[in-house]
C-alpha cells in the first residue's frame, strides 16, 4: 500500500491530507461482488462522495463504498480489515466531529440504504442505516406514529441513535436509544 502526502496552504496554515492507494487487484476483487458503487480519488464524483455535513471536516478517504445492501456492508468491513485500513461508517454524514469520514481509509456509506417498514400493530419501524429523520418521520406519521428523533430532519437515524439521541419529544418518551428495540451489527472478526 502506498501513502501520498498532499499539503495545501490556507490563510497561512498548512494542512496535510493523506491519501492511501489501495492495490488495484484488491479493489477489483471487492468491486466484483459489490452491488453499490466504489468511489476513489480518480472518480469525478469523489469530492461529492467524501463530503460531510460539517464543511470544516475535509478528509480524503482512499475509497468511499456506497453500499446498496447488507452484503455490501459485510464485504466492505471485511475488505477494510483485510487491507488494514481505517473504517469510518456514515449514515447521514451529520457528525459534527467528522467521525463519519477518515483520511486514507474506507468510508462505508449507508446513505443509499433507505428502507423503512412500519408495523402499525406492533408500533415498530425497522429502518436501514441510511435513513434520515425526515424520511423516518414521513413513513411513521402516515400511521400516526412517532419516536424521539433529532432536532434536524437531515440527521441520520443510525448515528443519532447510537449517540443517545436528544429530540423534541424526549421529555415524554426518553432518548432515541431508549426506544431502540434491535439492531443488526456487522463485525470484522475472522
Amino acid at each position: 500500500m502506498r501513502q501520498t502526502l498532499r499539503a495545501a496552504r490556507a490563510g497561512g496554515l498548512l494542512f496535510h491530507h493523506f491519501v492511501m492507494s489501495i492495490p488495484v487487484p484488491s479493489l477489483d476483487a471487492l468491486r466484483s461482488n459489490f452491488r453499490g458503487e466504489l468511489i476513489t480519488p480518480r472518480d469525478s464524483s469523489y469530492d461529492n462522495a467524501r463530503r460531510v455535513w460539517n464543511a470544516l471536516i475535509d478528509k480524503r478517504p482512499a475509497v468511499v463504498a456506497m453500499c446498496a445492501g447488507a452484503a455490501d456492508v459485510m464485504a466492505t468491513v471485511t475488505f477494510a480489515r483485510e487491507q488494514g485500513l481505517l473504517l469510518a461508517v456514515r449514515g447521514g454524514g451529520h457528525s459534527i466531529a467528522g467521525n463519519s469520514t477518515c483520511d486514507g481509509g474506507v468510508v462505508l456509506d449507508l446513505s443509499r440504504m433507505k428502507g423503512v417498514r412500519v408495523d402499525k400493530i406492533a408500533r415498530t419501524a425497522p429502518a436501514e442505516g441510511g435513513v434520515l429523520w425526515q424520511e423516518l418521520d414521513h413513513e411513521t406519521q402516515a400511521f400516526g406514529l412517532a419516536t424521539t428523533g433529532g432536532m434536524l430532519g437531515d440527521t441520520g437515524i443510525a448515528g443519532l441513535t447510537l449517540g443517545g439521541g436528544f429530540g423534541w419529544i424526549c421529555g415524554k418518551y426518553g432518548l432515541t436509544i431508549d426506544n431502540l428495540l434491535s439492531v443488526d451489527f456487522v463485525v470484522g472478526l475472522r
